[in-house]
């Protein structure tokens, strides 16, 4: 069957229906871009066709490439001139035959028209867009790795002008009908009714098979080219702007930027040419396919559940208990509402109880003032809210989610009440991001209906949960554990218990290397700068201070208790116990942590030299990176070997959504692939000798290195 379907009306216009075979969405896949240059050419030919409308049988207009195929394809790319030719040509010279052909061609935007999908509508002389509230267009390409390459960086410019463009496509952003019709992407909006005899309408009585960067005088929008001063000026501002923020980790956004500079100062034709330059450029850079594979591939995989046990019913809870309606608490509460579930908000007090009610209504009320949410959806998910202070209140909930203070005696007795109101059957999860979930089910009635599930902060925004399954939780449990996760339109990763878990685990190791680089000599300032070179959004010690370093402190001490004599504190331990104990440098919220904080500004504490005074040997910012990059990546490795985590796909995508891991790399294992792992065990060799033990690569890592093998096997894209 084919991907386009071409049908001729009486009154002369070709209906050109897009429909992806096989596929979810419609996809500018090889053989959707054959089909269209064969109906183009026929249109063309064919002089009793007026014009043509393009319009799709899915609920999506085009959500974009075939993602799939480009990461599957990455492996095999020959030379720069070969994709340039095979990859990044064939479907922009398409999209150029079509506007050039002669007819007049209208694009009916019936759904979703994100990436090649706009660019396809963009190349037509006209665009009609469906009336629908959750209807978006935008070029997202930036936002995984790569930039648009079917001519977005060309026809958007001299459409709505380069300043305006370069904004949206920068962002990544998306309109909606409306906004995309304020911007003048768009030239109409229809009723989804009316929109294909809109379309076809303009065709019969308007048609026009010129695009205006085709006329005679042209002229971009607020101006273009190198010596026009206010467009060089924005180009300068914004490429300062882009490596500040990216510090060259990420090679799309300036590929962009040179794509519609050096593009829009030349012809159409021209700046085609030169956009597929750029187009290919950044596909033979390792970070789009590390990005595109973590957030589409692996990501998917997470949430289509594909670690679900196969047999069991799907879970469809109507209410949900939340007890603790602390940060924590509130925001599970408040997601679970969101999803349409009924909430009983449990906290010590009922007057405490209704305070984080309220705290929830102002979040909404931001949300509503934003203009990102319905002021009658968010009403209508406040009111699923009951706060109280009753557990009897619980009894009839499908599933009850405890998120009180991280201390198994506290957890321990609301888990005894509980017991006295909980439901035959109802699932009992604990918010915890460190506590053994094992030893915790030993304290519950039903363990094995007890899971752990790790959100992260803020929960409303974290799109991350762990879930973390003990010794004693049964297939069921984790499998509707897993469909609540859904419901909430979160991504799962499912995690063995054992201390840290995974992500605690992970980033814990960074946070530690990061403190004791504080007791070899090593400006806080100078630690912080080279994790935001590596693509850390945050320095970890800037970090440290605003999580406060008590709560890191105590938390490990408590765990050296529980270990017992043979215990060995991780390295950087002894920093923070100075700065905790000796010195009560708590973080930013005492006022002061591994920095001042004068009037809240954060600012270098002029003390610390004399504390840890530098000790001679330079420390390169490559070396420093290396260190924070590569601590994650083994420890990460030896969760994988242990079975704490299942694949590396889960535990790349727990690395970048949960903890923040560098984007361009993918994710720890993707990291170790990307630089190779018999060059990473070397170079993790060599840090090992210099700085210890904990840096020595597994028997597990030495053998898959010797042996040439990958985390991801080439086999395993598709």
């Amino acid at each position: 069957m084919a991907d386009l379907i071409v049908a001729i009306g009486d009154d002369g216009v070709a209906i050109l229906t897009i429909d992806t075979q096989n596929r979810p969405m419609n996809l500018a896949t090889l053989a959707f871009g054959r089909e269209l240059d064969a109906a183009v050419a026929r249109i063309a030919a064919d002089a009793g066709i007026k014009g043509a409308v393009i319009t799709s049988a899915k609920a999506d207009f085009m959500a974009g490439g075939d993602i799939h195929g480009m990461v599957a394809a990455f492996d095999s790319l020959g030379s720069a001139a070969e994709v340039y030719e095979t990859v990044a040509r064939p479907f922009s010279a398409v999209l150029r035959r079509l506007e050039t052909s002669g007819k007049p061609y209208a694009a009916a935007i019936n759904g979703a028209a994100l990436g090649g999908g706009l660019e396809l509508a963009l190349a037509c002389h006209y665009r009609v867009v469906a009336d629908l509230p959750k209807l978006i267009l935008g070029c997202p390409e930036v936002t995984i790795g790569l930039i648009p390459g079917a001519g977005g960086t060309q026809r958007l410019p001299r459409l709505i002008g380069i300043k305006a463009a370069v904004e949206l496509l920068l962002e990544g952003r998306r309109l909606s009908p409306a906004q995309a019709k304020a911007a003048g992407i768009v030239d109409a909006v229809a009723a989804p009714d009316d929109l294909l005899a809109a379309a076809r309408d303009w065709v019969l009585t308007r048609g026009d098979a010129v695009q205006p960067w085709d006329r005679k005088h042209f002229a971009v929008p607020g101006g273009a080219g190198f010596f026009n001063p206010g467009i060089s000026g924005f180009f300068n501002a914004t490429a300062t702007g882009i490596s500040a923020k990216t510090y060259h980790n990420l090679p799309a956004p300036i590929a962009l930027l040179h794509a519609v500079a050096q593009g829009t100062a030349v012809p159409m034709e021209a700046g085609l040419r030169i956009e597929a330059r750029q187009f290919t450029k950044v596909l033979l850079d390792p970070a789009a396919r590390n990005i595109m594979r973590n957030s589409f591939i692996s990501k998917a995989e997470c949430d289509k559940l594909a670690g679900r046990p196969k047999a069991i019913a799907a879970f469809q809870p109507k209410s949900v208990g939340v007890i603790g309606a602390g940060l924590m608490g509130a925001g599970i509460a408040q997601v679970s509402a969101d999803a349409g579930l009924d909430v009983v908000l449990i906290d010590l007090g009922p007057e405490q109880a209704l305070a984080s009610q309220q705290r929830i209504a102002s979040a909404y009320a931001k949300r509503v003032e934003r203009g990102t949410l319905a002021a009658e959806r968010a009403d209508a998910a406040l009111a699923r809210i009951k706060p109280s202070a009753d557990y009897a209140e619980l009894a009839a909930c499908d599933l009850i989610v405890e998120a009180v203070f991280e201390d198994v005696a506290v957890k321990s007795a609301v888990y005894a009440r509980l017991a006295e109101v909980m439901k035959d059957g109802a699932l009992l999860a604990s918010n915890t991001s460190a506590l053994p979930i094992t030893q915790l089910a030993e304290r519950v009635a039903r363990p094995e209906r007890f899971i752990g599930l790790h959100f992260f902060s803020p929960v409303e925004r974290m799109p991350l949960v762990e879930v973390i399954r003990s010794k004693s939780t049964s297939d069921a449990t984790l499998a509707q554990a897993l469909d609540y996760i859904k419901l909430l339109r979160k991504t799962p990763i499912i995690v063995n218990d054992s201390p840290g878990f995974f992500t605690s685990r992970v980033i814990t190791a960074y946070l530690f290397e990061s403190i004791g680089m504080v007791g070899e000599g090593l400006a806080p300032a100078l630690i912080d700068n080279a994790a935001r070179q590596a693509g850390f959004a945050l320095g970890p010690l800037a970090l440290m201070d605003e999580l406060t370093l008590d709560l890191t402190y105590h938390a490990t001490a408590k765990r050296g208790e529980a270990a017992g004599p043979g215990w060995t504190p991780p390295y950087g331990f002894g920093v923070l116990d100075m700065l905790v104990r000796e010195l009560g440098r708590k973080g930013r919220r005492h006022g002061a942590g591994f920095y001042d904080y004068p009037d809240g500004k954060r600012t270098p504490w002029t003390g610390l030299p004399e504390i840890y005074p530098a000790s001679g040997r330079p420390a390169t910012l490559p070396e420093l990176r290396d260190r924070m990059l590569y601590i994650q990546a083994l420890e990460a490795v030896r969760a994988l070997e242990e079975g704490v985590i299942g694949n590396p796909g889960e535990a790349d995508v727990g690395a970048v959504l949960g903890i923040g891991f560098p984007a361009h790399t993918g994710g720890v294992f993707s990291l170790i692939d990307t630089v190779g792992a018999e060059r990473f065990v070397a170079r993790a060799e060599q840090l090992a000798a210099r700085f210890g033990e904990r840096f020595r690569p597994t028997a597990g890592l030495r053998a898959r290195a010797a042996a040439g093998l990958r985390y991801y096997p080439m086999a395993a894209a598709r």
